[in-house]
């Protein structure tokens, strides 16, 4: 299960309702932002997330909307005597203007509590039970990446079984569903093959940035149980967000259509539109659709299919 918290929901110019882009997400004890636009601590404050969790923060491209809050972020981590440095990840591009930025404001990565790496399309970590991948995005000429957060395959033990066989609950079961076999008390040998039903994926989330076209993104998102991304235009107004490199709310809820996607989320959202556009233009291709807002909350799982969002 991953935990989203939207911190900025905002296009280029962040509104009185809307902060510039930032995303956080959980998994477990891991704790990541995707960009960080300015503001961001503060709206982490606000949202009661804190700094001292915080390990990871995922650039999506270098566009100074998505980032103009790093150097904030790691002056004040600084100022709390935060000893672990946080990773700032981006492509070989952005990774390079970050450096020179934050060099320039707070002080070089060696000293400065941040370690910057960069990163190609494909793997990038892995934790226990699941991972962080990362793909090409068109942006404007940028090296822009989309994030996909995704679980292992997940083998459930299945009780029935576990009862007729005489398995006890505690360490017996653990073992099990971890893959090793177990010696009963009556010296019956189990192997976790005779308890074990079938595979099921794990919840899949995908993160999306500025992005000027979805041709090449079906394969990136098929089968996300969450899309987000941005729809910063309306239809009516396609040349206008070709021009740009944005999208539209058709073009975005054309690309959860056609990826099988369980729910998308719709962000970088422009004050030229009510918001209730934005939804009706994706929602009639898309019904699945909600617009993000700051402070909105959820949780992904697998299987997710519109489930509930809350604000604080």
């Amino acid at each position: 299960m991953f935990d989203l918290v939207f911190l900025g929901t905002s296009a280029a110019v962040p509104s009185a309702e809307r902060g510039s882009p930032a995303l956080y997400v959980g998994h477990g004890p891991d704790r990541f932002l995707v960009d960080c636009g300015e503001g961001t601590q503060r709206q982490l404050m606000r949202a009661r997330l804190g700094f001292r969790g915080l390990q990871h923060v995922l650039l999506t491209h270098a566009h100074l909307d998505h980032i103009a809050g790093l150097a904030g972020l790691v002056a004040t981590r600084a100022l709390y005597s935060i000893e672990q440095p946080i990773n700032i990840i981006g492509s070989a591009e952005t990774v390079h203007y970050i450096g020179y930025y934050l060099a320039l404001t707070v002080g070089p990565e060696r000293n400065a509590g941040y370690r910057l790496r960069a990163v190609e399309p494909g793997p990038v970590q892995s934790w226990p039970g699941w991972r962080l991948e990362t793909f090409s995005v068109r942006h404007r000429g940028t090296q822009s990446l989309g994030y996909r957060f995704v679980e292992d395959v997940r083998v459930p033990l299945v009780a029935e079984r576990l009862a007729a066989l005489g398995v006890p609950d505690g360490h017996q079961r653990g073992a099990l569903a971890a893959g090793r076999p177990v010696t009963l008390a009556d010296g019956r040998i189990i192997t976790p093959e005779m308890v074990k039903g079938r595979p099921s994926a794990g919840a899949k989330l995908v993160v999306i940035g500025d992005v000027e076209e979805t041709a090449a993104l079906s394969p990136e998102v098929e089968s996300a149980d969450v899309l987000v991304i941005e729809a910063t235009y309306l239809d009516r107004d396609a040349a206008l967000a070709r021009s740009h490199g944005h999208l539209t709310a058709l073009a975005a809820a054309s690309l959860a259509y056609d990826g099988g996607i369980g729910e998308l989320l719709l962000t970088h959202i422009s004050g030229r539109y009510p918001a209730e556009d934005i939804q009706a233009e994706a929602a009639a291709i898309f019904p699945g659709t909600r617009i993000a807002a700051d402070f909105d909350r959820m949780s992904v799982r697998a299987g997710h299919n519109r489930a509930g969002m809350t604000i604080d």
